[in-house]
């Protein structure tokens, strides 16, 4: 008779000892959160582990980074791999997708990225807290002005990640905002102003697609602050609609 075989890893934990990194149940349910992802079956599809997604990935050459890596041990079910590929590897990719554009059996390891980095937020990991921390000025920005950044924002203290550079920035932002003629851009606060109903509507469609759900794992005072900034719009929103109810009224 003729052996079988599997692709799939079947042993968990350090083959020197029999205590497991983490319970399998725990590793079976994050991978078993990627892989009912809808985007699963469509992003892998085999691997022929030719390397042409690792050859032509430009994170690959800055990071400890392989996207072929991440296709196998997903491909093998390396549930150990796949859990240790998530605390800091996944974070590793610019999401170009030439990865995907080069592969010849047609995977998309960016896109299997994506889902596992969604997985990570979900399960609130803390690879995802770290990276997402630095995001959550730009988050709060975003919900209390409707913009994502604002000219008060680009300090030498912030975005670092943006390159030396950024550390020499050190402009006279309020004369300079002053100086543009439109009256809406004399502020270092905002980028432009955005009406209240814009802002509760934005909130509504984070609400109701489960952004804040995830915020909320990630970095629940963040989450509260934000809670109680549009529970607050909403209330002047709803005063709005009522003053605009009697005008009409009247």
């Amino acid at each position: 008779m003729h052996g079988t075989t599997t692709r799939i890893q079947e042993f968990i934990g350090d083959p020197v000892s029999d205590a497991p990194v983490m319970p399998r149940e725990d590793l079976e349910e994050i991978f078993g959160d990627i892989q009912k992802d809808l985007r699963f079956d469509h992003e892998l599809n085999g691997c022929l582990n030719c390397g042409i997604c690792t050859a032509t990935c430009p994170a690959a050459h800055y990071y400890d980074f392989s996207p072929r890596e991440i296709v196998q041990l997903l491909w093998t079910e390396n549930l150990e791999g796949v859990y240790d590929a998530m605390q800091e590897k996944i974070w590793s990719c610019a999401q170009c997708y030439t990865c995907a554009a080069r592969c010849p059996f047609g995977n998309s390891p960016g896109g299997l990225i994506m889902i596992m980095r969604e997985v990570a937020i979900k399960h609130g990991m803390q690879s995802a807290k770290d990276v997402l921390r630095p995001f959550s000025r730009v988050m709060l920005k975003l919900i209390s002005t409707g913009n994502q950044l604002a000219p008060n924002m680009i300090t030498p203290d912030h975005f670092r990640d943006w390159g030396p550079n950024i550390s020499k920035v050190d402009a006279p932002l309020k004369l300079l905002r002053a100086a543009i003629p439109m009256p809406t851009l004399n502020t270092i606060e905002t980028a432009w102003e955005v009406n209240l109903k814009t802002s509760v509507e934005l909130y509504t469609i984070w609400e109701m697609t489960g952004v804040l759900g995830q915020l909320e794992t990630i970095d629940e005072n963040l989450f509260d602050v934000i809670t109680d900034i549009m529970d607050e719009k909403r209330d002047d929103y709803d005063d709005w609609l009522e003053d605009q109810k009697d005008q009409d009224d009247e």
